[in-house]
């Protein structure tokens, strides 16, 4: 039986108000502005967003620092990523995404490998200013062929006042020609990784752009049609889907940022035409100071299913000649037959199945055109730390009705897919095995769970495969949540 969309809005706002309560009365009071449905002609979802999570409750957001190292300045390949700090912060950063580059590991790409200055108690007291000089002396003797080094400075360095600044400047003059670049983005800072994207931003701005000495890099030679990736992480290889299109329409790209991305591609990149932005939410700033300061245009695209990259190579066309633009209706007609065989073999399946999506970044909205393009409806959806203009982009995708949530809660998370029985489920490795036991399917939407790539003509094809896989599965006839097992 069909549900109308007022019927949907009701049912939305009386699950909201069941769960809220759960709560004291001050918390459901804070946590309502965080909760609600979209309805079609508002400027945006209607829900708070960018503020800091309630004590006490299961958040699935990271810190500052998580931003910046695991994010933003981790795929660069060919320079050292220092977590200066206690073990335990890098340890957990190491090799936690799955940022795909090309190079041989401990040579000349360092992206799997863990650095850390590992604090002890006595650095606490004394600080470790000296600790991280040494460290960086180990490094170069060790790893001579790495072409650069990034401080990521963890809780302690902020609190005991390490000065990352003046060791940066001392040991860049010591190694002549080497980048070292001091980053400030301690985890106590901001409300989630959201600022440490911006910090991150921030010291590519201050130490990177307009610092290399041209006499000591190769001569850059221009062209009318250079163009940057900014904000795809390659992973399970997304990037290279993506540049395999933008090359094909005639584009060379001169920079990706940041998976399989090099030092010497983040100095090249203000010699760019057209900064092509795929993550908003952690590339936005450099996007606007590169705009601002060299006069590059910017351009968000999405390369999440057919609709999608159709009407992104469309609009990234629209900034070159006739010749690109020809280029881009042939590349989508080429591609048309495959995007025809996905859809003859998944859709009848997936036809009419609900997603219920919880994610970072850009996925939130940037997937649901892929779902859609399977035939499926993306009931509810919701950022870990999306921003208001996060929201204002996503009333282009969704529907109306939508149940929006930000920053969701484990509780509120649970029971809401709990009540609504979506037929899939898309989050992180966190939420993962909690509906799993549920017996409600799942794909892991924050590393494509151990698969990918899902961006591109060819990605499209491996996306609906694995959402077929979850869906269709057996085992869901099989198992049973241990609390719904008769004793």
């Amino acid at each position: 039986m069909s549900v109308t969309v007022e019927e949907r809005k009701a049912a939305n706002k009386a699950l909201i108000d069941e769960v809220l309560k759960a709560y004291p009365e001050k918390m459901a009071k804070r946590r309502a502005k965080h909760l609600g449905t979209f309805e079609d002609g508002k400027p945006d979802c209607g829900v708070k967003s960018n503020i800091k999570s309630l004590p006490g409750v299961m958040t699935i957001r990271g810190c500052a620092y998580a931003g910046s190292k695991g994010v933003v300045w981790g795929p660069i390949k060919d320079m050292i990523h220092i977590s200066h700090g206690p073990v335990g912060c890098g340890q957990y950063s190491w090799a936690a995404r799955r940022n795909y580059y090309i190079g041989t590991t401990g040579i000349d790409t360092f992206v799997t490998m863990q650095f850390t200055s590992d604090f002890q108690e006595k650095d606490i007291v004394f600080g470790g200013d000296k600790k991280l000089d040494k460290l960086i002396d180990e490094i170069q003797e060790l790893f001579p062929l790495n072409k650069g080094l990034s401080i990521q400075s963890e809780c302690p360095i902020g609190l005991i006042g390490d000065d990352i600044e003046a060791v940066s400047k001392k040991k860049s003059a010591q190694y002549e020609g080497h980048t070292i670049v001091p980053v400030r983005c301690e985890g106590f800072r901001g409300v989630s990784q959201s600022l440490g994207h911006h910090l991150a931003n921030d010291a590519i701005r201050d130490w990177i752009f307009d610092k290399a000495d041209p006499d000591k890099r190769p001569e850059f030679v221009s062209t009318p049609y250079d163009v940057a990736i900014i904000g795809d992480y390659n992973i399970g290889g997304d990037a290279w889907s993506s540049r395999i299109l933008l090359e094909e329409i005639g584009l060379r790209v001169i920079a990706q940022w940041s998976g399989d991305g090099s030092i010497a591609e983040l100095e090249n990149t203000p010699k760019a035409k057209l900064n092509l932005l795929h993550c908003y939410r952690s590339m936005n700033y450099i996007s606007r100071h590169m705009e601002e300061k060299y006069c590059i245009p910017w351009v968000e695209y999405n390369f999440f299913g057919p609709s999608m990259i159709e009407k992104s190579l469309r609009e990234i066309a629209s900034h070159f000649d006739d010749t690109i633009k020809a280029n881009a209706e042939r590349v989508i007609a080429r591609y048309r037959p495959l995007v025809d065989a996905v859809n003859a073999k998944f859709r009848a399946r997936l036809q009419d199945k609900t997603v219920m999506l919880f994610v970072g970044g850009l996925r939130p909205r940037h997937v649901i055109g892929a779902y859609q393009d399977l035939g499926m409806n993306v009931v509810g959806t919701g950022y870990e730390f999306g921003h208001n203009d996060d929201y204002q982009r996503t009333t282009h995708y969704v529907k109306d009705g939508t149940l929006i949530y930000d920053d969701v809660t484990g509780y509120e998370f649970e029971r809401f897919v709990e009540q609504a029985r979506p037929d899939l489920v898309g989050s992180g490795i966190k939420e993962k095995y909690v509906f799993q036991k549920m017996g409600v399917p799942f794909r892991q939407m924050h590393s494509w769970d151990y698969s990918g790539p899902y961006h591109g003509y060819d990605g499209f094809a491996i996306f609906a495969r694995d959402m077929d896989m979850a869906i269709s599965s057996p085992v869901w006839g099989l198992a049973k949540a241990p609390w719904k097992k008769k004793t």
